[in-house]
Formats: structure tokens, C-alpha cells, sequence
């Protein structure tokens, strides 16, 4: 990552491209909920979110490469805790505890060297640590000695660390890369165009509910409509 982030190309373009997609993703919320009076209370809560989280991973990323390592790990932690609490794998500290121990580890290996190279991140312990991470995680009922009701935290504890913490944690790896700039303000790019295509295709289209039991407001015009919107993108 270069220390002259708004001397990078890169990063000022999609300085002024996401900047501008919040600018008209706000108007046509607004265009959608008083010229044809529709529902926009989930796209809107979205929206918020994506006006505090844009500008915070622009931050870390104008700070450099340390700090961008430090935001993901944060926001891993903060999202696995959100999991945590929702599934009621909190209650139980040891499990919680030992995942976000592994998140942490996660963010130091993505910002160690690699032993014996001048090479940011170690590769290779990043895609060793699920076999470390889950190993503690068995280890826990071992040290506490209970055996009943144990599956179902193993279970959610190595879900946490695999798909939040391991996968999630690939984005501070990212910082390592020669065009990491590219290759994060891409993703941060997409997701948002992903979210804003979804909502207005549904919106326009309506249709049938495209998973009513695990997220009721998607139809099928919208999936479609995003997925639609993110291949022409890549």
C-alpha cells in the first residue's frame, strides 16, 4: 500500500465513485418513498450503515496498511459478536472467548512477516489456523470437563471463526497485496451496488418472495436483478 494514498489513482477514483454511489443511492431512496410510495424502512437502515461504513474503511485505509489490518480485525470481532449474541453462543465465554483469541490471531498473522522473507503476511499460518482454531475450540470441554450440550456450541463456535472470523479476516490479509487498494475499495464497491440493485429491482418488479423464511423483503426480481448488475460489474 503506498503512503500517498490520495496520489493513487485507484484510490481517489473510487474515492469519487462511492462517494457518488451514496449521493444517488440517498435520491432514489427518496425518489422510490414519495414519488411512488414505497416501503424503503429495511433499504434505508442499510443505507445508514453503508454511510458509516464507507467512510471509516476509506479512513483506515488512508492510514495505511497496519491500520486497515486493525478496522478488519475490529470489525470481524464486532460481526462474530453480533453472531454470537444471536444465536446465544455468548452466554457461553469459553467458546466466545477462545473465537475471538483466533480472530485476533488472524489479524497477526495477516500483519507478521512471513519467517525467512521481507514478505507482509504469513500465508501459510493464515491458511493453517482453522485446523488450530478448531482444535482449541474441542479442547474447551475437555478443560471444563462437561461433556452434555456440548455439540451445539462446538458447532457454532467453528461456524463464528470459520465464516466470520477466517473468511472475513482474508480482507486484512488483503492489505499485503501490491493493489490493495483495488482490490478492497472493489469489494466495497460491489457489495453496496449489490444491495442498492437488489432493493431497486424488487422494488420496481415486486414478484415473488425469493426466500420468505430467512429474509422476507427478497424476490426473486430483485436476486435476479443484482446478480445481473454485479456480472456486469466484474
Amino acid at each position: 500500500m503506498t503512503t500517498a494514498p490520495l496520489e493513487n489513482p485507484v484510490f481517489r477514483g473510487y474515492l469519487l465513485v462511492l462517494f457518488a454511489l451514496l449521493i444517488v443511492a440517498g435520491v432514489l431512496l427518496m425518489v422510490l418513498r414519495f414519488a411512488f410510495g414505497k416501503n424503503i424502512a429495511h433499504a434505508w437502515q442499510a443505507y445508514r450503515g453503508w454511510l458509516i461504513m464507507i467512510p471509516l474503511v476509506f479512513a483506515a485505509l488512508f492510514f495505511g496498511r497496519t491500520t486497515t489490518i486493525v478496522f478488519f480485525t475490529l470489525l470481524a470481532i464486532a460481526a462474530f459478536t453480533e453472531f454470537a449474541r444471536a444465536t446465544g453462543l455468548y452466554r457461553d465465554w469459553w467458546m466466545t472467548g477462545v473465537v475471538i483469541l483466533g480472530i485476533v490471531a488472524v489479524g497477526v498473522v495477516s500483519f507478521m512477516d512471513a519467517p525467512d522473507t521481507h514478505i507482509h503476511g504469513w500465508y501459510g499460518m493464515l491458511m493453517a489456523l482453522p485446523v488450530y482454531a478448531v482444535a482449541a475450540i474441542l479442547m474447551v470441554p475437555i478443560f471444563r470437563d462437561r461433556a452434555k450440550g456440548q455439540i451445539q456450541p462446538i458447532a457454532l463456535a467453528m461456524l463464528g471463526f470459520i465464516y466470520i472470523g477466517w473468511m472475513f479476516g482474508h480482507l486484512a490479509f488483503l492489505a499485503n497485496a501490491r493493489n490493495a487498494y483495488g482490490y478492497l475499495l472493489f469489494l466495497l464497491f460491489a457489495v453496496p451496488l449489490n444491495d442498492v440493485a437488489a432493493f431497486t429491482f424488487g422494488r420496481l418488479f415486486g414478484g415473488r418472495r425469493f426466500r420468505p423464511n430467512i429474509s422476507p423483503n427478497k424476490t426473486w426480481a430483485g436476486a435476479i436483478g443484482a446478480f445481473v448488475v454485479s456480472m456486469i460489474v466484474l
